[in-house]
């Protein structure tokens, strides 16, 4: 079996693991603005615990979703597959931190 491996599927596996680390802080904010705490008590939550890590890398990896979206829109289907791929290399660490932890 031959893989294609191009490189609008790298850009999409970059796309994939870079956006959720550069929406993370977005998500935070939000957050510590809907409940009127500071970013900074969001922000060691994230750092210091695990059980809160996984739920706001979760929500930062809804992020994906709008490239995933977009791309599948304007059938750019490589670098959609990139995209899942680079979701799917999160699923490794949020099995370590919910089950292993």
């Amino acid at each position: 079996m031959k893989i294609n491996w191009t490189k609008e599927n790298t850009l999409g596996l970059l796309i994939g693991l870079l956006s959720p680390l550069l929406f993370l802080p977005v998500v935070l904010f939000v957050m510590a603005q809907s409940s009127g705490s500071s970013f900074q008590y969001f922000w060691m939550q994230f750092v210091y615990f695990t059980e809160f890590r996984s739920k706001y890398i979760s929500l930062a990896l809804i992020s994906n979703l709008i490239w995933f979206y977009l791309f599948l829109n304007r059938e750019k289907y490589e670098y959609s597959k990139g995209i899942i791929l680079g979701l799917l290399c999160y699923a490794p660490y949020m099995i370590y931190i919910n089950v292993i932890m």
